[in-house]
């Protein structure tokens, strides 16, 4: 059998109801695509082809007649080898599911739930946030002029200590390519 080096044979039950599986195992020897979203990418067509295949298997037990037993077998035996070639391609995966998530499918909901309640909640963080600089901003802009009433040499004095020292931050960053946030640049090579 020369299919053999491509091929799986998988014997069915009680002596030789058997499928012969022309998928070859190129992809399982790829190591160069290792990439994770071409691995999820993998998972999620193995996920289609075995909701086709169930598909075809309600169709078959559906209609089932006596002539219809050795379709059901190869149907069986096919879905059994899509099954594990996904639980093998899914062992390439990394994802990480939120419990939350989890919950709301077994609870019967919408998944997109929990993405519109995590950004409902990031946005109100970020306002709180907003809130709390916007305050302090202020509150150094209203102690500038308090003590610049009080203080007008030494405000001037401050002040132009601030802007030299703004100056040469800006200017050391440039020379070091530092981001303004204070993060380092990354220098791809060429």
């Amino acid at each position: 059998m020369d299919l053999s080096q491509n091929a799986t044979l998988v014997m069915g039950g009680n002596g030789g109801n058997g499928i012969v599986n022309t998928q070859s195992n190129d992809t399982a020897n790829m190591t160069s695509m290792d990439d994770p979203k071409h691995n999820l990418n993998q998972v999620i067509n193995s996920i289609q082809k075995i909701l086709g295949q169930l598909h075809q298997l309600y169709l078959t037990v559906s209609s089932f007649n006596a002539a219809s037993q050795l379709p059901l077998l190869q149907r069986l035996n096919s879905l059994v080898m899509e099954l594990d070639n996904m639980a093998k391609l899914s062992e390439k995966c990394n994802v990480q599911i939120p419990m939350e998530v989890l919950n709301l499918i077994d609870d019967g909901k919408n998944p997109d739930e929990f993405t519109r309640d995590v950004l409902n909640s990031c946005i109100a963080k970020n306002q709180v946030t907003k809130g709390k600089t916007d305050a302090f901003k202020s509150l150094r802009r209203h102690l500038l002029e308090e003590l610049e009433q009080t203080f007008p040499d030494e405000v001037e004095s401050y002040r132009e200590i601030r802007a030299s020292s703004a100056a040469e931050l800006k200017r050391l960053a440039q020379s070091q390519s530092v981001l303004p946030n204070g993060d380092m640049k990354v220098k791809s090579e060429p």
